[in-house]
């Protein structure tokens, strides 16, 4: 019997506290996870290492914010991947506003850890 490694997850987020918190849930739950607080990096990160299934990406950053991050990964090489945008951002429009700029999906913080689980098993292959 063989088992599989599920894809690694990348985490973009400028709060290491969110990382650190995260990154800890998803551990347990057996998933290897990559980090960064710098979108930049995380872009550059996502084209050097193929094994990433899919990124959590927050919206809501310095220097590059979510949008202009998904738009990068989008024209990059690695275009296909799933992304989710996580954002504390819950507003009428604003679920919209982060798939049309080209997320997979959506969850607001404070993260609902069995609807983020739920959309990784859908996006995850």
């Amino acid at each position: 019997m063989t088992t599989t490694t599920p894809p690694t997850i990348m985490l973009i987020d400028d709060d290491s506290r969110n990382i650190f918190a995260l990154t800890a849930v998803l551990k347990s739950r057996g998933f290897t996870c990559v980090t960064t607080t710098s979108a930049a990096e995380g872009v550059s990160l996502l084209e050097a290492q193929p094994g990433i299934g899919i990124v959590l990406l927050d919206m809501m950053m310095p220097e590059m914010d979510g949008y202009e991050t998904l738009s990068r990964i989008r024209k990059g090489r690695r275009s296909d991947i799933p992304v989710i945008a996580v954002t504390a951002q819950a507003m009428a429009g604003d679920r919209e506003k982060c798939i049309q700029a080209g997320a997979n999906a959506y969850v607001s913080k404070p993260i609902n850890v069995d609807e983020l689980l739920t959309l990784l098993q859908r996006y995850l292959p």
